[in-house]
């Protein structure tokens, strides 16, 4: 599968045969494909090291925090009010906050945040050398 792949390189040429395949199969899928490219191989292009990426790949940290936040806002009595909505939420997250599990890899992040701050500098200091 081209997001288990280790290498930038090894995901986009399998991404590529996947969209080579689909279009023979169904036109739109492999457009579809093709718009979404980018977005799925991001993660390898910002070198996301495989156990924060397969973290970020998977929807289960998403759907444990609806499922505590669900769980837990039982107990809100209905409000007239989105700022009172918006008060009750903030407060449950932070209640279900302790029962939150680490992400996987997280110690891993401070390296990406680094990838994409340098891979930002990059426009800039080209643009900086055209002015000058």
């Amino acid at each position: 599968m081209a997001l288990e792949q280790a290498s930038y390189v090894d995901a986009r040429r399998m991404l590529l045969e996947l969209e080579a395949w689909l279009r023979t199969k169904n036109e739109s899928a492999a457009e579809s494909l093709l718009e979404a490219f980018e977005e799925l191989s991001t993660l390898h292009r910002l070198k996301v090291p495989v156990l924060l990426r397969k973290t970020l790949l998977s929807t289960n940290p998403i759907e444990s925090m609806f499922s505590l936040v669900r769980h837990s806002e039982r107990n809100i009595k209905p409000s007239r009010g989105s700022a009172m909505l918006q008060r009750w939420l903030g407060m449950v997250l932070f209640y279900c906050e302790e029962q939150f599990k680490r992400v996987k890899g997280f110690a891993e992040i401070a390296q990406v945040l680094e990838t994409i701050e340098a891979e930002q500098a990059e426009p800039q200091s080209a643009s900086t050398k055209k002015a000058a």
